[in-house]
């Protein structure tokens, strides 16, 4: 059986990783599309996916702007929250255009990098 352990080479583990990641998440498209197909756009089954969707995507969000990582961890709170708040409110301003609110949102955060830095 083929395993984590099973090829002593330094592009194993990679190899692994992505296959089994693959796997697990792939399975679990295939069902959506499959039960998603049966569906109607308006069932409160369909709402209730895109509600719990929804939520998580806003979790990891504000998980990134306020315990950020890397880089971004040497970016003021308020410089991140203000650019997000800016960002936000150019994509609704702009009629819901996502590159809008994203262009607005990192340049404020690269120019408020260069003011305080």
């Amino acid at each position: 059986m083929i395993g984590y352990a099973t090829f002593d080479t330094w592009w194993w583990p990679y190899v692994f990783i992505a296959i089994a990641g693959w796997l697990a998440t792939d399975m679990w498209r295939w069902i959506g599309v499959l039960v998603g197909n049966r569906l109607q756009q308006d069932s409160a089954a369909l709402t209730w996916v895109r509600a719990v969707a929804t939520a998580l995507l806003a979790a990891v969000i504000a998980k990134l702007i306020i315990y950020p990582t890397g880089e971004l961890a040497n970016v003021p709170l308020a410089l991140r929250i203000g650019a997000v708040t800016a960002g936000f409110a150019a994509f609704l301003m702009a009629g819901k255009r996502t590159w809008v609110g994203i262009v607005t949102a990192l340049a404020l955060l690269i120019g408020g990098q260069f003011l305080l830095g």
